[in-house]
């Protein structure tokens, strides 16, 4: 068994794209020009391969994203700054194998160095105990609801991120240096896997 996570490709796009739009209520369908949009934009965009085979993706923007997502739009409203999970699909037949908690992983390490702040919505009418559980264990914390189109409740929820202070502090402050020279943190996170 081997599990490969990647930085998407564009040729990727219509896989991911019939993986979200066959996921279930907990996801909202997008069309082939919202996918797009979202490859454009976000500042993650992560596919997992499990044996050779698509099983799952996930999605984070940042605040300068052009996204009109309500969800999104209240974060950038409410917050200065942060990565946004906008969403996070494992294929059925790949549930329970722990795809989901690499993905967690995954983007921990790569905002924990650029963010104060990793944010996701979890809906909770109809109710997701599922990601309300895990999301919840993983120290996300409510901090505000949403009422979507079609009645659809969300809790929006934020998870502080502990090394960031410490990576501003002692590597991006002005006067006291960079990163090490040796050190490239975009590409150790796309390696991470």
């Amino acid at each position: 068994m081997s599990l490969i996570l990647r930085d998407i490709e564009a040729s990727d796009l219509d896989a991911v794209l019939a993986l979200n739009n066959a996921a279930g209520p907990g996801i909202l369908p997008i069309s082939q020009a919202r996918m797009r949009q979202l490859f454009d934009v976000a500042r993650y965009f992560r596919v997992a391969h499990y044996n050779g085979e698509l099983a799952g993706f996930q999605i984070g923007l940042s605040p300068d994203a052009n996204y009109d997502s309500p969800n999104f739009l209240w974060f950038r409203g409410a917050l200065a700054d942060f990565l946004y999970i906008d969403r996070i699909v494992i294929d059925s037949r790949f549930r329970r194998h722990g795809i989901g908690r690499v993905f967690y992983a995954d983007v921990l390490s790569f905002a924990e160095v650029r963010f104060p702040l990793l944010c996701c919505e979890v809906f909770i009418e109809p109710r997701d105990d599922v990601a309300l559980v895990f999301f919840g264990t993983n120290g996300f914390h409510e901090v505000g609801q949403q009422l979507l189109q079609g009645d659809r409740r969300v809790s929006l929820m934020v998870k502080e991120m502990k090394a960031y202070p410490f990576v501003q502090e002692t590597y991006r402050a002005p006067g006291v240096g960079s990163l090490p020279e040796n050190l490239d943190v975009d590409r150790l996170s796309r390696r991470s896997a």
